[in-house]
C-alpha cells in the first residue's frame, strides 16, 4: 500500500498534496540545499550517508561520467588538474580577471569566461556548477514526494554582479531547476536567524551579517523598520575565504623546513594543503595541535597554537575587516550603532576568527546556527513563502545594487539613475530628449561605475531607438526605463512619448567585474570625486554653449529678417567668439564668452517670442477671452 505523508495544520495548500521549494547554497567549496517541512526549514542529507554538506567538487576522468562531491574530492590529489573545485571563483568572470593561484589549464579569449581544459574535453564554469546543483536536486529529489518541487531559491554573494548572477542562473537552467528567485546570501542568514521577529518598542535595528566562506566573503548591514528588511549597504570578495587561509598555512608550513613554496611539487603542494586544512579544523576545539609533515622528502614535528594561526591568517583577516570599515562608511554607521553581528559561512568556526570579529566590532558575534547551513535554511524559508504563498510574517526583503547605475549623456557625461546602494528591485524612469533638429534616432549606452565621466566607468552595453519624430532640438521626449528585479537583473528601455516607439535591452554582459575592479570602481569614486565635479562642470557648460550656438544658427536662418544687419553682425561675433572659447578648456574663459552673448541672444528670443505671441493673437479680441 502506498502511504500518504500527513503535514500539520495550515502547512498544505490541499490535503495529501505538497508543494515544495528548494532552498540551495551553493557554496565556493561546499554546497547544500534545504526544505521546510511540516512548518520547519531543515536541510536535507545524503540518500546514503547522514552528511548534509556536499564538496562543490566535480571530477573529469578519462573514461566515464564526471563524478560530484566526496568520491571526486578524492581524486584532488591524485589527479588535481581534472578535479575543479572552487568554480564559483570562475563564474562570470574573465580569465583576465583570474589572478589566484590555481591548478587549472584554462582556455578562452581573456575577456571571456574561461574554460577548464579536462580530460574529457573543455569544460566551462557553468557547467560545472551546473553537475553540483544538479546532485543537491537529485538528493532533494530523492527525499520529497515525485513532482512536488517547484522551483529552487538560490543564494548568491550579495556582492556578484549582474554577469556572476547571470552565470548562476545558467547554471540552474543547464541542471533543469526552476529558479524562483536568485537571493543574497547574508538576507538568506538574516531570515534564517528571524532578525525580521519585530521588538516590543518598534525600533530600527541593524545587523551586519559577516559570511566567510570556503572562497567568499561578504558583508552586509541589513535595518529592520515596521516589517521591511532593508539592505543599507554590502561590500565584499567574491575571492577571498578560508581556501586563502589554507594556503596561507601551506606555505607557512613549507617555509619551517626553509623551502621555497615554488620549489615544491603540485602533488606535495596537495597533500600539504588537505593536512594543513585538518589542522586548521583540530584547532577549532583545541588550543595546540602538533604537526608532522614531509616535503621534498624533508620532515618536520612542531606545534601549531591558535594564536599561530592568528598571525598566519592576518592578511585575509585584515581585508575582511577593511571591507566591513567601507560598509559601516557606506551606511554611515558606527560598531557601536549595531545590534547583533551575525557570523556565517563554514570559516567562521575558527575561534581565530571569531575572536578578531569580537575584537573588532567590540561584541560577540552571533553564531547560534550552524554556519554551514543558515544560508541554505534562509533560502528554504524564502523559497517556501513564493511557492506556498505564505506571507504571514509580513516580512519584505530589500536587496541592494552595489555599484552605480546610469547612461551616457552628451560630452561622455554619466547621468546615474539608479545610485549604488540602491533597494532592489526597483525601476527609475528618466526623460531626456535631442540633441540636433531633426534627429530621428538616439543611442542608449548604460554604464556602470561612481565616476563623472563615462570614459572611467564600466560599459554594459548600448542599443538603438528609431522612429523620434523629427522635431527641433529639444522638443522630443524620450523616457528612458531602469528596471531591475529581485534577481538583479538589469533591464533597460527607452520610448519615444508620442509614437510610443520603444527599444530596450537585457544586460547580460559575458563575464562580471573582478573584485579588483569593483574595488577601483569605488574608491576610484571618492578619490576623485572633486577633480570629476570640476570635469563635470567644464564639460556640462560646453555642452549647454554647443547647445546654444545650434539653437542660434537654426533661429537665425528662419528669424533673421526680426534684426538689423547690424544686430545680426553683433550677433554673429558674439556666437564665434563662444565659439573660440570653446576650444580651450578654461571654464572662466568659456563663461565669459557666454555672458558677452546672453545680451544678443536674450534680445533675439525676446523678438522671436513676440513674433509668435503675434501670430497667435492675430484676428481676435478681448472679448474673446
Amino acid at each position: 500500500m502506498s502511504l500518504l505523508q500527513i503535514a500539520e495544520p495550515n502547512q498544505s495548500t490541499q490535503p495529501h498534496q505538497h508543494r515544495f521549494g528548494l532552498g540551495i547554497d551553493l557554496g565556493t567549496t561546499r554546497s547544500l540545499v534545504a526544505v521546510v517541512r511540516s512548518g520547519k526549514a531543515q536541510v536535507l542529507q545524503a540518500a546514503t550517508t547522514t552528511d548534509t554538506l556536499l564538496p562543490s567538487v566535480v571530477y573529469y576522468p578519462s573514461t566515464g561520467n564526471p563524478v560530484v562531491g566526496y568520491d571526486a574530492l578524492a581524486h584532488l590529489v591524485d589527479d588535481p588538474k581534472n578535479t575543479i573545485i572552487s568554480a564559483k571563483r570562475f563564474m562570470g568572470r574573465s580569465q583576465a580577471d583570474i589572478k589566484f593561484s590555481h591548478p587549472y589549464e584554462l582556455s578562452g579569449s581573456q575577456d571571456a569566461m574561461p574554460a577548464f581544459v579536462t580530460a574529457q574535453g573543455e569544460v566551462s564554469p557553468v557547467e560545472v556548477s551546473a553537475r553540483i546543483l544538479a546532485a543537491l536536486e537529485q538528493r532533494a529529489a530523492s527525499a520529497l514526494p515525485d513532482d512536488s518541487i517547484k522551483g529552487a531559491v538560490i543564494t548568491v554573494p550579495a556582492y556578484f554582479d549582474e554577469a556572476q548572477r547571470q552565470a548562476t542562473k545558467d547554471a540552474a537552467q543547464a541542471a533543469g531547476i526552476n529558479v524562483l528567485r536568485l537571493l543574497n546570501e547574508p538576507t538568506a542568514a538574516a531570515v534564517a536567524y528571524g532578525l525580521d521577529q519585530p521588538t516590543d518598542d518598534n525600533t530600527e535595528n541593524y545587523y551586519l551579517i559577516y559570511d566567510l566562506g570556503g572562497g567568499t566573503f561578504d558583508v552586509s548591514i541589513l535595518k529592520l523598520s515596521d516589517g521591511v528588511f532593508e539592505v543599507l549597504a554590502t561590500g565584499g570578495n567574491s575571492a577571498l575565504g578560508g581556501d586563502d587561509i589554507d594556503r596561507l598555512l601551506t606555505n607557512w608550513l613549507i617555509k619551517q623546513l626553509h623551502i621555497d613554496p615554488k620549489n615544491v611539487s603540485l602533488h606535495d603542494k596537495s597533500i600539504l594543503a588537505q593536512q594543513a586544512k585538518a589542522y586548521k579544523q583540530a584547532l577549532t576545539d583545541a588550543e595546540q595541535v602538533d604537526i608532522d609533515i614531509v616535503v621534498n622528502e624533508q620532515s618536520y614535528q612542531g606545534i601549531l597554537s591558535r594564536e599561530d594561526l592568528i598571525t598566519i591568517a592576518e592578511p585575509v583577516s585584515r581585508r575582511t575587516l577593511s571591507v566591513c570599515e567601507q560598509v559601516l562608511r557606506d551606511a554611515k554607521l558606527s560598531a557601536a550603532d549595531l545590534d547583533e553581528v551575525i557570523l556565517v559561512g563554514g570559516s567562521t568556526r575558527m575561534p581565530a576568527v571569531q575572536q578578531v570579529v569580537a575584537d573588532f566590532f567590540a561584541k560577540e558575534p552571533l553564531c547560534r546556527l550552524n554556519p554551514d547551513e543558515v544560508v541554505a535554511l534562509g533560502a528554504a524559508q524564502t523559497a517556501h513563502q513564493l511557492v506556498n504563498g505564505d506571507s504571514d510574517n509580513g516580512l519584505l526583503l530589500l536587496d541592494v545594487t552595489p555599484l552605480s547605475l546610469g547612461l551616457e549623456t552628451m560630452g561622455g557625461l554619466v547621468e546615474v539613475l539608479i545610485p549604488r546602494n540602491t533597494p532592489i528591485p526597483v525601476k527609475k524612469r528618466q526623460v531626456f530628449t535631442t540633441y540636433q533638429d531633426g534627429q530621428t534616432g538616439m543611442v542608449i549606452h548604460v554604464v556602470q561605475g561612481e565616476r563623472e565621466t563615462v570614459d572611467n566607468c564600466r560599459s554594459l552595453g548600448r542599443f538603438e531607438l528609431y522612429g523620434i519624430p523629427p522635431m527641433k532640438a529639444g522638443f522630443a521626449r524620450i523616457e528612458v526605463t531602469f528596471s531591475i528585479d529581485a534577481n538583479g537583473q538589469l533591464t533597460v528601455s527607452a520610448q519615444e512619448t508620442t509614437t510610443k516607439t520603444e527599444s530596450k535591452i537585457e544586460i547580460v554582459p559575458s563575464y562580471g567585474l573582478s573584485d579588483e575592479q569593483k574595488e577601483q570602481l569605488l574608491i576610484a569614486g571618492f578619490k576623485y570625486a572633486e577633480e570629476d565635479k570640476n570635469a563635470r562642470s567644464l564639460i556640462e557648460t560646453k555642452v549647454e554653449a554647443e547647445r546654444e550656438l545650434l539653437a542660434l544658427k537654426s533661429a537665425l536662418n528662419e528669424f533673421a529678417v526680426l534684426m538689423s544687419a547690424e544686430e545680426q553682425q553683433s550677433l554673429t561675433q558674439a556666437m564665434q567668439a563662444l565659439q573660440t572659447a570653446l576650444s580651450t578648456d578654461d571654464l572662466a574663459i568659456i563663461e565669459a564668452g557666454q555672458a558677452k552673448l546672453k545680451p544678443h541672444s536674450d534680445d533675439f528670443a525676446a523678438r522671436i517670442m513676440n513674433k509668435s505671441v503675434k501670430a497667435s493673437m492675430a484676428g481676435t479680441s478681448a472679448q474673446d477671452w
